[in-house]
């Protein structure tokens, strides 16, 4: 499925912050109820079986002639951040909320960068790391508590902890594969990191100690409209546009349009799930946005 159309990846990757900021509202909703790793296996067996005729109507195969090492790759792609990394963006996203968890997400960017010039040896400007630390700024803004605040402390400190590590799994978790996305079919790399995601949440809920009580929350009759939404739009569309955008341009590029699904979550967050607006988060969404937009065309 190679195109060459101009700003494909570009484009892809703007349509990533759209469908995901929706997605993330949805799962806001959904987690209300939902055990995150719960609702992290769901999304994920929703996606894996969605993707099968998706696959075979683009003329693609399950099973591809390359290398094993290249299959252990997508697979500890989709443990990493599928598995673990979406789980921890479930459990941020629960104590945090929807506005504060996006502002916490800004940080994608640079660690998608970082590990970008590390591993891609792909180039890092000055006005780059102005937007990196803007970036940075902006989150000790926004998550400042006041007491009309309906977040505690603790809650803070652990929702960023949280955030911190998923988004740090989801950015190791791409890089990794970036060559191989070039190269590869991309439903086929896509399901091959859903399987490993899976796998991941199988080995996960063998050994949880209460994972009857996390299963048992799946089947809450209270939230199964956001459960299968949140999965279809965040799992399916959002695993499709977001690897399609990585394959057809820059991480790096990719890495920050897909940022400014900050200003959506943000405004989604306010209308649908009534989170408050104030000058904080306010200054804080806005100073993500100019970093995000530093990184971008620094």
């Amino acid at each position: 499925m190679d195109v060459a159309i101009p700003y494909l990846g570009e484009s892809l990757a703007l349509l990533t912050a759209v469908v995901w900021a929706f997605a993330v509202i949805l799962f806001k909703k959904s987690g209300e109820t939902v055990h995150p790793i719960a609702l992290n296996s769901f999304k994920n067996l929703l996606a894996v079986v969605l993707f099968i005729p998706t696959i075979w109507l683009f003329g693609e195969t399950l099973l591809h002639p390359v290398p094993a090492h290249v299959y252990i790759l997508l697979l500890l792609s989709g443990a990493i951040g599928i598995g673990i990394g979406d789980t921890l963006f479930f459990k941020c996203l629960n104590l945090l909320g929807a506005g504060l968890t996006a502002i916490v997400d800004c940080l994608y960017s640079p660690f998608i960068i970082g590990l970008s010039i590390i591993w891609l040896k792909e180039s890092l400007t000055l006005l780059q790391i102005v937007g990196a630390l803007v970036i940075i700024s902006s989150i000790m803004i926004a998550t400042g508590i006041t007491g009309r605040e309906r977040i505690s402390r603790k809650n803070l400190v652990k929702g960023i902890l949280y955030g911190l590590l998923a988004l740090a799994a989801m950015a190791v978790s791409i890089v990794m594969i970036k060559p191989l996305l070039e190269q590869s079919p991309l439903l086929w790399a896509i399901e091959i990191r859903l399987f490993g995601g899976v796998m991941a949440l199988v080995l996960i809920l063998i050994f949880h100690p209460v994972r009857r009580t996390i299963i048992a929350s799946l089947f809450s009759h209270h939230s199964w409209i956001y459960t299968i939404s949140g999965s279809f739009f965040g799992a399916y569309v959002a695993m499709f546009v977001w690897l399609a955008g990585m394959k057809y341009t820059q991480a790096s590029i990719a890495a920050a349009l897909n940022q400014t699904s900050t200003i959506f979550i943000f405004i989604f967050a306010a209308f649908f799930l009534k989170e408050p607006i104030n000058l904080k988060r306010t200054i804080g969404i806005i100073l993500a946005f100019i970093g995000s937009f530093l990184v971008l065309f620094g």
